[in-house]
């Protein structure tokens, strides 16, 4: 039980350095932010309370962080622990994990450039955010940060080649992959879906953009678990990506389905989005979503 004690005590400084990294990574996307953005968040949020902004700014740090989890849990010397954790690997798993969470950043805003054209596409994202102040708007873009963090996180976890070199080229190819995943199943659940998303999100619809927002973060989530994992090899990685992709979404909205009916039994949950409005009803939907999407990723 001493030794067990001791041990905890000793892995702290280690644990906390790596808060502090944390926190320097948020600090550093929030400067990134501002640098790229047409407007000024802080006035957005403070002097014109922009909830929409407020939402769109949050998704993008939650984002942020989990590439930065991933990140964290890819060097393999990270479990490594002697005396107070500082031994010669500590530096090389300060720098890799920086780096690695500096390169996420600069993906996940190149990557929301992208998916804000392929998935939200009809409309003008920055109108709709800024001057409407559209707050079904803002949970979308909220949902799609947090989702592409998980696709990016999902592709740089584990362990890859055996040089870092290979290892970055292993990621990128992931990373690739489960960007179309992400695209495609985002696509596939709007055309399935018995009303037009855009249509009701730029109607201000809060309750669609809260719903869209939950589902893409559940799909996010089906994308990270598929890419989840060490390299073992091309053909042995490519086939558990594919296959637990495509069982992993059919299986979400399967369960996703049958748990509304037990739930919500009374409620067309379609039409108490689109026709009634109904914000309470698009959170229990997003709740369901992604709890159903964070039992696959612990029990599959």
């Amino acid at each position: 039980m001493t030794d067990a004690f001791i041990d905890t005590l000793q892995s702290f400084p280690r644990g906390l350095a790596f808060v502090g990294l944390g926190i320097v990574i948020l600090v550093l996307a929030k400067l990134a932010r501002d640098v790229v953005t047409s407007y000024r968040i802080d006035e957005e949020v403070t002097q014109r309370n922009n909830l929409a902004v407020a939402l769109r700014l949050s998704g993008y740090l939650m984002g942020v962080i989990v590439v930065f989890l991933g990140a964290l849990y890819q060097p393999p010397t990270l479990l490594t622990v002697d005396g107070l954790g500082f031994d010669r690997t500590f530096g090389e798993d300060i720098l890799r994990v920086f780096l690695y969470s500096i390169a996420g950043i600069l993906a996940l805003n190149l990557v929301r450039l992208l998916m804000d054209r392929l998935i939200l596409y009809k409309f003008s994202i920055e109108k709709e955010v800024v001057q409407d102040q559209n707050v079904g708007m803002g949970a979308a873009e909220f949902g799609l940060y947090v989702a592409t963090g998980l696709m990016i996180a999902g592709a740089v976890s584990g362990e890859g080649g055996r040089t870092e070199l290979t290892t970055a080229l292993i990621a990128l190819a992931f990373f690739g992959m489960g960007l179309v995943l992400l695209v495609v199943f985002s696509l596939f659940y709007q055309f399935t879906t018995p009303f037009d998303i855009h249509s009701q999100i730029e109607g201000d619809n809060t309750a669609v953009g809260v719903a869209f927002g939950g589902n893409l973060i559940a799909i996010g989530l089906v994308t990270f678990k598929a890419l989840f994992g060490d390299f073992v090899g091309w053909g042995d990685s490519i086939v558990t990506f594919v296959t637990f992709g495509v069982i992993g979404f059919a299986l979400l909205y399967l369960l996703r389905f049958l748990i509304d009916l037990m739930l919500l039994p009374t409620v067309r949950v379609s039409s108490a989005l689109s026709v009634e409005r109904n914000v309470g009803v698009a959170f229990i939907e997003s709740a369901v979503v992604i709890s159903t999407a964070l039992i696959l990723f612990l029990a599959i």
